[in-house]
């Protein structure tokens, strides 16, 4: 779909604030490449985060150049027009659409890169590039910048510098723009619906995969493009399972299933995890569990604000639920034992929060240097506690084996504090089993 008015509003004033970051020198942004799934089929293609961020252009095997101080400071390199091509899979944007869709200053084709990408490398002093990438496009374009330096001792100019195009895009990517803000709203509303669907329609005897085709299945009947990532549907022990994907297992009366699932929509991902009971009502261990969980959640929820840490968020989690695990006795001494010998980790072993946007687990810095970075207006990230024992933990209280918890939400700082992006997915008990009810009607 070509780039809107605001679009292209939006895209030009990005790359306006890249090359004001660089100073000088160049940046090489190469486009995804098409992933060979099986014979002549490939998986489905995702453009890279980086690089659609910038152009905006949407297919694969293109290169975008950035030239601080130049005339004309925007290069696209991308497949030509082939109307033999455009028979079997649809017509490319071409030449003539990367200047007229996408507003490149200058186009090539792709195969023109080795012949037209030297002249500019070497009147460049430093050049940015993806050093987290290896791939057949970000090698070609490695082997021009190592040129490039090569002709330095002869001709006195070239790239001395090499930095990575992450310093300063992943800066830019981790405040959202309102319009970014807008696309999460849409993308989180369609997972919000898939979740709340899912309460309402779960019952024992179903497959897990099951579950996940419903799921996806709303997801791409509202516009999504599908998952953000391969949605987890743990039933049972299945949940203390952290990245659980088989989705093979049918659901079993009066246990847990724990749905992970996020829609991607317009580039934008979504990350909601809730966890429900198989049945009308949690069981008591069950709701033990679940209310220490969602304690921990609303804590640290309520410890974000502007000036805030994840680091600090994460602190306020790990007490609420040492405390809850003490209690509970499936950890003995005190609280500040358990969070100093991180014995609380046997049963919580991974962190509170991530970064949300365009990747799932988005860019950006969470340190500056020593100190945990501070929170500020227009960062998305997750709050996501969980408590997860060990179907064969023996040494723990037998109603609590194999039980996996969490509960994830997504959250925008604002100027005064934060938002629940993802609020419309019930989370309190009573809201709960009000829908379990339903599917049990």
């Amino acid at each position: 779909m070509r780039p809107t008015a605001d679009d292209r509003t939006l895209l030009r004033a990005r790359r306006a604030r890249v090359l004001d970051a660089m100073g000088e020198g160049v940046m090489l942004l190469p486009a995804a490449t098409e992933q060979l799934r099986s014979g002549d089929t490939h998986f489905p293609f995702r453009q890279d985060s980086d690089f659609g961020y910038v152009t905006g252009f949407p297919e694969p095997d293109s290169v975008a150049v950035l030239v601080a101080g130049a005339e004309k400071p925007y290069t696209l390199f991308v497949r030509p027009r082939d109307p033999e091509q455009a028979v079997w899979v649809g017509p490319r944007a071409g030449v003539e659409g990367a200047i007229e869709d996408y507003e490149a200053d200058v186009a090539h084709p792709l195969d023109a890169l080795e012949k037209e990408l030297p002249a500019v490398l070497g009147k460049a002093s430093q050049v940015f590039l993806p050093l987290g990438r290896d791939d057949a496009l970000t090698r070609r374009l490695w082997t021009l910048v190592r040129w490039a330096h090569a002709q330095r001792p002869r001709t006195g100019s070239g790239p001395s510098v090499l930095r990575d195009s992450g310093d300063i895009l992943h800066e830019l990517r981790l405040t959202k723009e309102p319009a970014e803000i807008a696309r999460l709203r849409e993308t989180i509303a369609i997972a919000a619906e898939a979740h709340r669907e899912a309460m309402r329609t779960v019952r024992p005897g179903m497959h897990e995969y099951e579950i996940e085709a419903m799921i996806d299945g709303i997801f791409r009947r509202r516009g999504a493009t599908g998952p953000a990532y391969p949605s987890i549907v743990a039933s049972g022990a299945n949940a203390t399972i952290l990245h659980y994907t088989a989705n093979d297992r049918p659901v079993a009366p009066d246990e847990l299933l724990l749905i992970d699932a996020g829609s991607e929509r317009a580039g934008y991902c979504a990350d909601v995890t809730r966890t429900f009971p198989t049945g009308r009502r949690y069981t008591p261990p069950q709701r033990d569990l679940y209310d220490a969980v969602l304690a921990s959640q609303l804590a640290a929820i309520a410890a974000a604000r502007p000036g805030a840490t994840l680091e600090a968020i994460h602190s306020t989690a790990v007490r609420v639920l040492a405390e809850a695990l003490i209690t509970l006795e499936l950890l003995s001494g005190s609280v500040d034992e358990a969070v100093e010998k991180e014995t609380y980790k046997r049963f919580y072993m991974h962190r509170t929060s991530h970064w949300l946007g365009r990747d799932v687990h988005d860019v950006g810095q969470y340190r500056i240097g020593d100190t945990p970075r501070a929170l500020e207006p227009g960062m998305v990230f997750t709050v996501e506690p969980g408590l997860y024992v060990p179907a064969d933990a023996d040494d723990v209280p037998a109603p609590f084996r194999g039980i996996g918890i969490r509960i994830e939400d997504d959250v925008l700082v604002t100027a005064s504090g934060v938002e629940v992006l993802s609020a419309a997915v019930p989370k309190q008990v009573e809201e709960i089993e009000t829908l379990r009810a339903v599917a049990h009607a």
